[in-house]
């Protein structure tokens, strides 16, 4: 796992990233911060009142002079935002709805980001996936040509990597959806090294069963090689056909993936946030994510149970995606 973010950082350094931090007296965002800003990888930008940010650094221990420190309340640039924001919203905001919404850490964090004043941003830290990725919705918005964001796990085990897909944000995903989960899944699994061979995953392998859920896979397939036809990509597979090769010679001797998949899709959220936690538990696999994906710009989403050093990781992903 070490050797994965010393890539990250390697890569990273000369960019000069700025991410922002709107939960900017959290601890574990302190320390983060403080860490990063030390080792020169990225700038931090922390958000807060400066006398309560600098107060909780100290109480902490940590050193945030690295760390630019912006207080919405006496931004300067404040006005401009508001104008933007009325903008951008096209009429979903007044300007008297925007100097409120603003105020809001997550809203000016993006914002921030939106206005090139920051690469990306992360939070979540003390605010549930919705804070965070809401104001990325309604701001930063989904690349052109794809419809949602979607939510990847980077599972690492000694040299051993993979990314799950989607396990962290559509519930029920249609073949439209599916098709650009593998799709953005495969850039992400580039950003780590990984050469992508997509799986488009079920409980049936190749025709085996035939039901709407299992046809909602196949379509999504043939939707994905329309998108990106030089991607690696087949299914739909059974997990053992797409990942044990002598399964797959069996079951789909005629596939692309012959039980060397790399990437894999899951048919639904339920699926991939079982899949991935079962991986983490009993195969011993580290899980690094939710990675958010999709997005024009970078936005990554923290558990509220999350560690200083999950926050170093994220943020170091995070401009990683910036730098792409």
């Amino acid at each position: 796992m070490s050797q994965l973010f010393d890539q990250l950082k390697e890569r990273i350094s000369s960019n000069n990233k700025s991410i922002v931090f709107p939960e900017g007296t959290d601890e574990r965002i302190l320390t983060a911060a403080s860490q990063l800003g030390a080792e020169g990888v990225l700038k931090p930008i922390l958000i807060g009142e400066r006398a309560a940010v600098k107060q909780k650094a100290e109480e902490a221990g940590v050193d945030v002079s690295t760390s630019t420190i912006i207080d919405p309340n006496d931004f300067p640039e404040f006005d401009l935002m508001v104008e933007t924001f009325v903008e951008r919203r096209k009429g979903k905001a007044t300007k008297e709805d925007a100097q409120k919404i603003l105020l809001d850490e997550n809203y000016f964090g993006t914002m921030l980001v939106y206005m090139n004043q920051a690469d990306g941003l992360v939070s979540g830290a003390a605010h549930s996936t919705a804070d965070t990725v809401r104001p990325a919705l309604q701001i930063i918005k989904t690349k052109e040509g794809i419809k949602k964001t979607s939510g990847v796990f980077i599972m690492v085990r000694d040299d051993e990597k993979y990314v799950f897909a989607d396990c962290a944000i559509n519930i029920t995903p249609d073949s439209q959806d599916l098709a650009e989960i593998a799709v953005e899944s495969a850039e992400t699994a580039k950003l780590f090294d990984v050469d992508p061979r997509v799986a488009m995953l079920s409980f049936s392998t190749k025709g085996s069963a035939k039901s709407p859920e299992t046809e909602k896979v196949t379509e999504a397939l043939q939707v994905a090689k329309e998108k990106n036809p030089s991607l690696v990509i087949d299914g739909e597979f059974q997990f053992d056909a797409a990942f044990v090769p002598s399964v797959a010679s069996k079951k789909a001797p005629d596939a692309e993936i012959q039980g060397d998949a790399n990437v894999f899709v899951f048919p639904s959220l339920e699926a991939g946030n079982i899949g991935y936690k079962i991986a983490q538990r009993l195969g011993g696999m580290e899980a690094v994510g939710p990675i958010l994906q999709g997005l024009n710009k970078p936005v990554n989403d923290l558990s509220r149970g999350c560690s200083s050093d999950d926050v170093y990781k994220l943020a170091l992903i995070t401009a990683a995606q910036a730098a792409e």
